[in-house]
C-alpha cells in the first residue's frame, strides 16, 4: 500500500525509535541497511544530502530523504496514524 523506505544502520537508537512507530502503525516499509563508515553512504547522501540515519522516503506522499528520527515519528503519526483523518 505505501512506498515506504527507511534507509537504517543496525544497532541504531534513532532506526530503532522510527522502526517502532512504523510497527506500531502497522506500516510496510523497505529496510536499507547502509554502511557503517559514513564515507560510503552514498546512496542515503544522494537521497537526503546528508550521511546520517535514519532517513524517510515516502514517496506516494512527495517525501524525498527525510532525516532525524523526531521528525520522522511526528510525521509517521501525523500521515498515517490517529492524526490523520482519511
Amino acid at each position: 500500500m505505501s512506498n515506504l523506505v527507511l534507509y537504517e544502520l543496525e544497532g541504531c537508537p534513532y532506526c530503532a525509535k522510527v522502526k517502532n512507530k512504523l510497527a506500531e502503525l502497522d506500516l510496510d516499509y523497505e529496510s536499507e541497511m547502509v554502511p557503517r563508515s559514513h564515507a560510503e553512504r552514498t546512496e542515503v547522501e544522494a537521497v537526503s544530502g546528508q550521511t546520517g540515519v535514519p532517513v524517510l522516503v515516502d514517496e506516494e506522499n512527495g517525501v524525498e530523504g527525510m532525516a532525524e528520527s523526531d521528525d520522522i515519528v511526528a510525521y509517521l503519526e501525523k500521515q498515517y496514524g490517529s492524526g490523520n483523518a482519511a
